[in-house]
């Protein structure tokens, strides 16, 4: 990483999500940052910061917009979509920021919550990282935290179980919208990370493509010392799943890939036995039912497709 010259660098990695980079961008513009040819930014809190966008190979015209409407945004275009980890990474690498932002291009800032989570973090030098309250489109709650994949959380919730006993995700819905609460995992679609801690732990796991990377950083983060906190009083609406609805079936089953990668690397073959397991439980039941009525319905029969495919990698992950 580049010496630190301001207080935040916002990181954006696309892939043909071009409306909703502008958005993103125009959104960052409206939270009162100042966008200029110089590459540094201003904003009306004070906050020098400055904006890197990655732009994975998109055949969209996203660099184009970007060039034109926001000429003061760093922009690095990758010949080739080198992967969500890799990407962020290479705009880590130039980024000249106390603090990093990982942003996803398909979300929104409200004003005042990139001011609000600097300022967190300042007051609170344990914190290693800190994430928003993520809003849907209609302004309802979205999940921006949850406690560390285990196998077994992992069956608790594939097995419907978390309806009875939440094990696998926090009752958000009764956390207040004003007190910060200490978390194990914070979502990638807005995570803040103190430049001192990525420079202990080191950067994003170039072996996750997609998915999870953002879990890996956190229990590392987490095994460093660092505290992790969810801040409501910064508010993101993030549309979620922009990129991977263009691939769903492949991104269904590269998310497992992932998390079988992550119980590989930190858990070793059991842990890995242990969550195919819980998988084949899990899914068996839902392919044969899901291929029996498909024959009624596209849609089952789409389901039934992406669970057989998932349930026929399994060996080879």
């Amino acid at each position: 990483m580049q010496p630190a010259t301001c207080d935040l660098s916002i990181v954006i990695v696309n892939w043909n999500t071009r409306d909703l980079l502008a958005s993103c961008l125009e959104s960052i513009r409206g939270s009162g940052f100042q966008f200029s040819a110089s590459g540094q930014q201003s904003s009306t809190s004070d906050l020098r910061s400055e904006i890197i966008v990655v732009d994975n190979a998109s055949s969209d015209g996203s660099t184009t917009l970007v060039r034109e409407r926001f000429p003061g945004v760093q922009l690095i275009e990758n010949a080739a979509n080198v992967g969500f980890a890799r990407a962020n990474n290479q705009a880590i690498a130039l980024a000249q920021g106390r603090y990093v932002l990982l942003l996803n291009s398909d979300t929104v800032v409200h004003p005042g919550a990139l001011a609000a989570l600097v300022g967190f973090m300042d007051a609170h030098p344990a914190a290693g990282a800190c994430g928003p309250r993520l809003l849907n489109a209609d302004g309802t709650l979205q999940p921006a935290a949850h406690p560390m994949l285990t196998p077994g959380r992992e069956l608790w919730r594939l097995l419907f179980l978390e309806r009875l006993y939440p094990r696998a995700t926090y009752p958000m819905h009764r956390w207040d919208t004003v007190t910060p609460r200490r978390v194990e995992v914070i979502k990638g679609a807005c995570l803040l990370l103190r430049r001192a801690a990525l420079d202990q732990i080191g950067l994003l796991d170039e072996s996750y493509f997609m998915y999870t990377e953002e879990v890996d950083l956190c229990y590392r983060l987490a095994e460093a010392g660092w505290e992790l906190w969810y801040v409501p009083i910064a508010e993101i609406v993030h549309f979620g799943g922009s990129s991977t609805r263009q691939a769903h079936e492949d991104m269904y089953v590269q998310l497992y890939r992932s998390k079988i990668q992550f119980y590989r690397k930190f858990g070793g073959e059991q842990r890995v036995a242990q969550f195919k397991r819980g998988l084949r439980l899990a899914y068996a039941p839902r392919w044969a039912a899901a291929a029996l009525v498909g024959r009624l319905s596209p849609s089952l029969a789409r389901q039934a497709r992406t669970f057989r495919r998932l349930l026929a990698a399994l060996p080879e992950m």
